[in-house]
């Protein structure tokens, strides 16, 4: 399932990366075109294109997926708030087909996003 993009790389290390959280199921890494001071990427390691083609049987990585975003949103220090952003399908600004978690804070976020 998905195909082999620039996080698979990261995942298997042949790309650098600014690696701040890792487990068995998921990594995360500061994204190098940061849009708020922190913005920091949360991928799981099982490819998933999009969130469209997640599964019944994700679940529980989806689950793992959120619950380590706010460990690594404690581990970074975004005590004041932080957003996490889900782009899915090019539309929405998705523009690697991997799904991935944008946790951004250390600094005002407005509503509407877009």
């Amino acid at each position: 399932m998905g195909s082999d993009t620039i996080f698979s790389k990261i995942i298997r290390r042949e790309i650098p990366a600014d690696i701040v959280y890792e487990d068995d199921l998921c990594l995360a890494f500061r994204d190098v075109n940061p849009q708020a001071p922190v913005h920091v990427l949360l991928i799981p390691k099982q490819p998933i294109p999009q969130l469209d083609a997640a599964i019944d049987a994700d679940q529980a990585l989806l689950g793992h997926l959120l619950l380590k975003a706010k460990t690594v949103a404690e581990q970074l220090g975004l005590t004041r708030g932080y957003r996490l952003v889900i782009n899915n399908g090019p539309d929405a600004g998705q523009t690697v087909d991997h799904l991935h978690c944008h946790i951004l804070g250390n600094r005002p976020l407005a509503w509407p996003p877009g």
